[in-house]
């Protein structure tokens, strides 16, 4: 009897030094710092979610995991087209990421850039907070990176230096720097403008010299970088497309985290959005959107469509988005038609 109470004795010291075995070889194996890529940093709404999280996680972890921000996506010499598969390979740890950037590898999310598909705010919410949220996260989580929580960059409207854009024909023969994804090169060819390709960084010197007339871009960018500026000079709100963010991690450095830390990160991500996406729509969800005043008083021309005027791009660019149905997948996109019509407004 004593012999046996002895061995179970052993048993137990041998079980609990395993357990703190365990656990330390898993805190050893957690990096002195995670690399997390933004194409935007602070002041941004976009900047804003990277801060939060890593704010969070920090905190919530009582310093277990540390995370550095990198906008700019310098992380990839500023080719925002090459995050998605830089996280894949594990140049990047974590990333706030734009579903635009991130399509030319995940067909699927080509779905948020389809022109004038989410007519509201509502539209957005029913989309990446529904269904279709959780079948992209089913997807991303196959293409190789770990989803945890939406963000937003915001509705997309358009600038230019030369006049106010009201119907499709004002766009005509005007070069419009749009992002480096076909579909919006599809668009903005069908509306009769030249679309140029280029990355954010590339943009900004190219808009200032009028290499290119215009640019398409959620508004907070507008004030953020006093574009009056660089020329733009007329801005027109038509809502064509949103951009939803996501939040994801990297999968070998999510599988190195214990389940707790990873509940931790995760429940962050979540919060981080839900803050981020209210600092997206400041000054847009209101009736006067204050935004928009804000960007008259810098002397820029501010045109907001009427529903007619809107009707007619929205007619113009309908062939693109036929065309793009079958690439981002009929049942998808039938699922969002379905979740947009029965939202709540």
């Amino acid at each position: 009897m004593k012999f046996r109470r002895t061995l179970l004795g052993l048993a137990a010291v041998a079980a609990t030094l395993s357990f703190f075995s365990t656990g330390a070889m898993a805190q050893a194996a957690y990096k002195p710092e995670y690399k997390m890529s933004l194409v935007l940093g602070p002041p941004t709404p976009w900047g804003q979610a990277g801060k939060i999280w890593a704010d969070l996680v920090k905190e919530r972890t009582q310093g277990r995991i540390n995370i550095k921000l990198y906008p700019g996506v310098s992380l990839i010499q500023g080719d925002q087209t090459r995050e998605f598969s830089a996280l894949r390979q594990g140049v990047i740890d974590m990333a706030v990421g734009s579903t635009i950037n991130w399509s030319p590898q995940v067909k699927q999310l080509n779905l948020f850039s389809m022109p004038f598909l989410m007519p509201d705010y509502a539209a957005i919410d029913a989309l990446t907070q529904g269904e279709v949220g959780k079948e992209m996260f089913k997807t991303l989580d196959k293409a190789g990176v770990v989803p945890l929580a939406w963000g937003e960059n915001g509705y997309r409207e358009i600038t230019n230096s030369k006049k106010p854009i009201k119907s499709p024909e004002d766009l005509k023969g005007m070069k419009i720097r749009v992002v480096g994804s076909p579909i919006y090169s599809d668009m903005f060819t069908a509306l009769g403008a030249n679309p140029t390709q280029m990355s954010w960084a590339d943009a900004q010197p190219a808009l200032a010299s009028g290499a290119v007339d215009g640019q398409e871009n959620p508004l907070f960018l507008f004030t953020v970088l006093k574009m009056q500026n660089v020329g733009q000079k007329f801005v027109t709100t038509w809502g064509y497309v949103a951009d939803p963010l996501v939040f994801v991690v990297n999968k070998e450095i999510w599988a190195s985290w214990t389940p707790a830390d990873q509940a931790i990160v995760r429940q962050a991500a979540v919060d981080a959005g839900k803050q981020e996406i209210e600092l997206a729509r400041k000054g847009l969800v209101e009736a006067d959107k204050p935004v928009l005043k804000d960007i008259a008083g810098m002397g820029v021309t501010v045109t907001q469509l009427t529903p007619a005027e809107r009707e007619a791009f929205v007619k113009a660019t309908r062939p693109v988005y036929d065309k793009w149905k079958t690439t981002v997948g009929a049942d998808l996109v039938a699922t969002a038609e379905k979740a947009i019509a029965a939202r709540k407004k």
